[in-house]
C-alpha cells in the first residue's frame, strides 16, 4: 500500500518518525512536504494530499498538524475523502472498521510518539468491515 504524508510546521517534527514506522510495516511512503519546519499553511498540504489519494485509489493519506483539526476539516471538503482525526488506537481502529477512512489526521501537540505508534498500527492493520457500514459509506458519498 502507498501512503502519502503531509504536515504543516506544527506537525513537522514527527513526520520522519511516522514515515519510518510505515516503511517498517512494508509500505511505500510518499512525502508531500513541507521540507522544513518553517511556517506554512496547512490547507495547501491537505488539498494536495487529498488529490493524490483520490487519483491513486489503492492509497491512503496521513496528515499531521498541531491538533489535527485543521487538516481534518480541510481534507473532508474533498468528495471521496473520509478523513478521521484520531487521538488513540481505539478511534483509529473503528474509523477503519466502520468508516473506511482513507486519510488519518493526527495532532503532534496532543499525542506522544507512543500513542502515534499505536494509532498508526491500528490504522494500517485494520480492514473495513463492510456490511451495514458499506451502506452508510454510500450515504456519505451521496450529494
Amino acid at each position: 500500500m502507498t501512503y502519502f504524508i503531509a504536515t504543516d510546521h506544527a506537525g513537522f517534527s514527527i513526520k520522519d518518525h511516522v514515515k519510518e514506522f510505515i516503511r517498517q510495516k512494508g509500505h511505500e511512503v510518499i512525502d508531500l512536504g513541507p521540507a522544513s519546519a518553517d511556517r506554512v499553511d496547512y490547507p495547501d498540504y491537505a488539498h494536495e494530499l487529498c488529490q493524490k489519494v483520490l487519483e491513486n485509489r489503492e492509497s491512503a493519506g496521513i496528515l499531521i498538524c498541531g491538533t489535527g483539526i485543521g487538516m481534518s476539516i480541510t481534507a473532508n471538503r474533498h468528495k471521496g475523502i473520509r478523513a478521521a482525526l484520531c487521538h488513540d488506537a481505539y478511534t483509529a481502529t473503528l474509523t477503519r472498521m466502520h468508516n473506511d477512512a482513507n486519510v488519518l489526521c493526527m495532532g503532534e501537540r496532543v499525542v506522544g510518539l507512543g500513542v502515534v505508534d499505536s494509532i498508526l498500527e491500528a490504522f494500517l492493520s485494520t480492514p473495513f468491515e463492510g456490511g451495514r457500514h458499506a451502506c452508510r459509506i454510500g450515504k456519505i458519498e451521496q450529494e
